[in-house]
């Protein structure tokens, strides 16, 4: 069957034809085949270059040798125990020895999981319910943070089901914003368990922070006696082998983790100082759970992925990551586009805006009609983005340099077609 064919059954069954909103896309989404290397073929026998990269996952690509070699053995002694193994112990290890806040870590199985559990060891350990977020960033589809922005700061719910006294306890506030969070900080001082903070935004695109924004949101954290948790769900084992808190030097109370961490497979984690992790049950009164924690397979997984991730590995990588946003730069300057090429380490997008974007606001000013034409142009031309303005996009190791050409290629003739500009011939 074609895409179109499984995509007008998969209606039928699975609400919107797709498991998450985010890939959905008119008119249709092409169904996957297999994946390798930097590659992504779908049952139409096309081939893609990836730079979605299952929403960042796949730093290692599709299909990594080390890591597909490591679960087939485990396959054969087992997917699911409902008990420890050694193999939790082993990562652990190496979450504390990569990461600089981990004393300690609780696996669990998103980060969804990940930040709901981190949220409610804050609130449990500062005996304080309310937590502050920020405008768009997004950490995971429970209640507490699938918000958006009401007055004075507070926060309403994103979805309905979402009860509105549910919302109550979560503030909103602008990233990369000094003064407005100085001033929640002062209006609520007394009652804020936590900051959680996106150190680099990957859900609204790719905003990374300004000079000196997470040394200011470190420092006042601390002195109102606030915990900083920061999601690195995204940024995690992605900027650097010690995540972002490595990458710009800021030390939180509390990470999360996924994506990465699980090789592939579905993963969370939560890490942080031993004296806040302790309060999790069973040594505390902080309760947090889940069947699947600590699945062997993502745990072994997560070990053959880390081995993999030396700072050799990111010397590399980001390198690569250089050199592509060196060719949009000059691809957007040469086409003499009013729009803003961003990214750091391994991460890229293109902002179809001529403000600059440090924050929510800004990057809703993005032209999105325009970028979905930009899209499809690069489908067209065999290169796969994650379908939406407010997504990051991805390079794996096994992106070659002759791939990021490919690439580059193909966004000029993208951005030509959005914009309606002579189309240059191959010839």
């Amino acid at each position: 069957m074609t895409s179109k064919e499984m995509f007008i059954i998969s209606k039928d069954y699975i609400p919107g034809g797709v498991s998450s909103p985010v890939r959905a896309y008119e008119p249709y989404p092409f169904f996957v085949k297999k994946g390798h290397g930097s590659r992504i073929y779908d049952v139409d026998g096309n081939e893609y270059i990836d730079h979605c990269l299952a929403y960042g996952p796949l730093v290692l690509g599709h299909a990594n040798e080390k890591i597909t070699h490591t679960i087939s053995h485990q396959l054969k002694l087992g997917t699911a125990y409902g008990a420890p193994t050694e193999a939790e112990i082993k990562l652990a290890k190496e979450v504390v020895n990569r990461v600089p806040c981990a004393e300690m870590v609780r696996f669990c199985n998103s980060g969804t999981e990940a930040t709901m559990g981190a949220i409610r060891l804050a609130r449990g350990f500062t005996g304080k319910n309310k937590i502050i977020k920020f405008e768009g960033t997004y950490h995971g589809a429970h209640d507490y943070v699938l918000v958006k922005s009401g007055s004075g700061g507070a926060c309403l719910p994103d979805s309905i089901g979402i009860p509105k006294e549910t919302t109550e306890n979560t503030i909103s506030c602008p990233f990369n914003d000094e003064d407005a969070l100085t001033k929640l900080i002062m209006d609520n001082k007394d009652d804020i368990a936590a900051v959680i903070i996106e150190p680099v935004m990957g859900n609204i695109g790719c905003v990374a922070p300004d000079e000196g924004y997470l040394d200011f949101v470190r420092e006042i954290t601390k002195d109102h006696d606030i915990l900083l948790i920061f999601d690195e769900v995204i940024t995690g084992f992605r900027l650097s082998r010690g995540g972002a808190q490595e990458y710009f030097d800021i030390l939180p109370d509390l990470v999360t983790f996924g994506k990465i961490l699980g090789g592939g497979f579905p993963v969370g984690a939560i890490a942080g100082r031993k004296d806040i992790m302790e309060m999790l049950a069973p040594n505390g009164p902080v309760y947090q759970a889940g069947t699947f924690s600590g699945n062997p397979i993502t745990i072994n997984a997560g070990l053959a992925t880390m081995e993999q991730l030396t700072y050799d590995f990111y010397n590399k990588l980001n390198a690569k990551g250089q050199y592509l946003r060196e060719s949009i730069n000059d691809i957007v300057e040469d086409l003499d586009l009013d729009i803003q090429p961003v990214g750091l380490s391994s991460m890229f997008q293109i902002y179809f805006t001529p403000n600059e974007v440090h924050n929510y606001a800004d990057a809703q000013t993005a032209d999105k009609d325009r970028f979905l034409v930009y899209f499809r142009q690069l489908l067209k031309n065999n290169v796969f983005i994650p379908p939406s303005q407010f997504e990051c996009n991805f390079i794996s190791i096994k992106h070659t340099e002759d791939d990021l050409d490919k690439t580059a290629d193909a966004i000029e003739n993208a951005l030509r077609v959005a914009w309606d500009l002579p189309v240059e011939d191959d010839d």
